[in-house]
């Protein structure tokens, strides 16, 4: 009887580290993993004046309140240019025989990353720049013989076209 007692005891035992080491083995997914649990409670920070201002013409969306379609995903612009009419944009413009970067620094030019410093880049006409595509928050640059779309705030490369400027 003491025997079958210890073994009971000794497999709920198990049985509770395993349930208590499940959470460790868990998936955290999607890049939610290793945070540092900052911001979680409510504190103490009083009344900030919204709780009573729920009227009809007080109601926030989900978006006002940083629930975003693709919450954790940047924003995507493609660009909508081809290579033949940037090509002949810059024909048309007498935006020709422009030197490509060397080997090393043209593989740094990709999309998604930032723009490395010290890369000369060269601004368009703004005659070219009513030509192509517009995008708030971006600019279009001539990158050696590329044509580059970035992003204002970040300076990180949202489209390129080579051999444009070439």
């Amino acid at each position: 009887m003491l025997k079958q007692r210890t073994l009971k005891a000794a497999v709920a035992l198990v049985i509770g580290f395993a349930v208590c080491a499940a959470p460790v083995y868990a998936n955290p997914g999607n890049g939610n993993g290793n945070g540092h649990g900052g911001g979680q409670g409510n504190g103490n920070h009083g009344n900030n004046g919204a709780h009573g201002n729920k009227g009809p013409g007080n109601a926030k969306s989900k978006n006002e309140h940083g629930h975003r379609k693709n919450a954790g995903k940047p924003d995507r612009v493609d660009a909508d240019i081809n290579f033949s009419r940037a090509r002949s944009l810059a024909v048309n413009y007498g935006l020709v025989g422009y030197q490509s970067l060397p080997p090393g620094i043209a593989k740094k030019v990709a999309r998604g990353k930032p723009l490395p410093p010290g890369i000369a880049k060269k601004a368009l006409p703004a005659s070219m720049l009513n030509d192509l595509p517009y995008y708030p928050g971006y600019e279009w640059r001539a990158v050696g013989d590329d044509l580059v779309l970035i992003a204002l705030s970040t300076a990180v490369v949202t489209a390129v076209i080579n051999g444009v400027f070439d």
